[in-house]
Formats: structure tokens, sequence, C-alpha cells
């Protein structure tokens, strides 16, 4: 599980064996179930989570809908970012898709770490950084893209999420009615060529 983290990290910045044994020893390994909230409306975000085991998704209410701001599946991170930073409550829900384990930091740990370690204190202003500019892009991508761009690109990137989450949250992640979503992801079967056979006929 560590070295899947590590992987991760290197990313941004290589992490010495004691570096990583600093940031491993305060790393909490939590497991649930399917459909559970980790971090509810209005409570406070402990823990910044990376996820080694299963999909995780945020959302907001407007009015009754829900309103799904990101989907984090295996090798990503997830948490109510502006919570976790700020300490102040969470707007958001952030509940498991499927029964999922995590690598947990909470920021009391974090704030120990950055103390202790100038490398990781700025691989932590890398993340922070690099998540911010994603959130940008992805709201310019969500402004300047159409229905049929934006399902596309979502595909392409993500393939294997079609199958693993229910289609509503998809449809929501990406700003279009369940039916819509429904209708591109049969245009894009129709649109590809058949596989070709291969072998004795």
């Amino acid at each position: 599980m560590l070295e899947r983290l590590r992987q991760y990290v290197s990313g941004y910045v290589p992490l010495t064996d004691e570096e990583f044994a600093l940031l491993a020893e305060n790393i909490t390994i939590r497991t649930f179930g399917r459909r559970e909230l980790l971090v509810r409306a209005g409570e406070k975000e402990l823990y910044m989570n990376f996820v080694v085991k299963g999909l995780v998704r945020m959302y907001f209410y407007n009015g009754k809908a829900e309103v799904v701001t990101n989907i984090a599946k295996e090798g990503h991170l997830i948490s109510s970012s502006a919570a976790y930073l700020s300490g102040q409550p969470s707007n958001y829900f952030v509940e498991t898709l499927e029964a999922t384990t995590l690598l947990s930091l909470s920021r009391d740990d974090l704030d120990k770490i950055y103390g202790r370690s100038s490398r990781i204190e700025r691989l932590g202003r890398l993340m922070t950084t690099f998540f911010v500019l994603q959130q940008e892009e992805w709201e310019q991508e969500w402004m300047r893209l159409d229905t049929r761009e934006r399902f596309v690109r979502f595909v392409e990137a993500n393939p294997e999420l079609v199958s693993r989450v229910p289609q509503k949250y998809l449809a929501s992640y990406l700003n279009m009615k369940p039916e819509t979503f429904s209708r591109q992801k049969n245009l894009l079967r129709t649109s590809r060529p058949p596989a070709v056979k291969t072998g004795k006929p």
C-alpha cells in the first residue's frame, strides 16, 4: 500500500527513505464498506485521503439534487480540501461507492511533518498548486466544451469508470441529465468501428 503512495508523491518530489518514513509513520489505514459517508456537510474534514482500493465521490446539494464534484479511483487523492486546509466545516459530503481502503493523513500530523521536513513541505505546496490548476482547467472545460466533447474527453481518460460508477453520478459530474449521458454512451458505442476478427475462419 505504502509503495503505491510513494510512487504517487515521487511524481511531485522524490523523497529519501528517511523522509518517506516520516510521512508513512503518520499515515492511518482506514477501510470502509460501500456507500459509507466519510464526511458530511457541516462537519470538519480531518483527513486527506489516498485511495488504495475502491471509489469515492464528493458532492453537495443544490436544493434536493446532488451535484457531484469529484470521483476518485485508485491512485488518487480525495477530501473536502478547503475544509481540510482551513479547519472550517465542510460544504460537501464525501462518500464511498465501493468497499474502499484509504491511506489518510490528518491536518495536525501534516503540520508536524512540515515542521520537520522542508522537502515534504515543498511537496505539499506543489500538490496544492497542482490541484488548484487542475480545478481551474476543469471549470474552463466545463464552460468551453459542449456536452458531447465533455463526455468523450471524460470517457477517453476514465474508461473503467463508465462501468464502475452509477450513471446518475457520472451524469451529474459532467453536468448533464442521466438520459443525455445514456444517449451519449449509445452514440459512442455505435460510432466505434467493429472489432476486427483474427484467426482462421
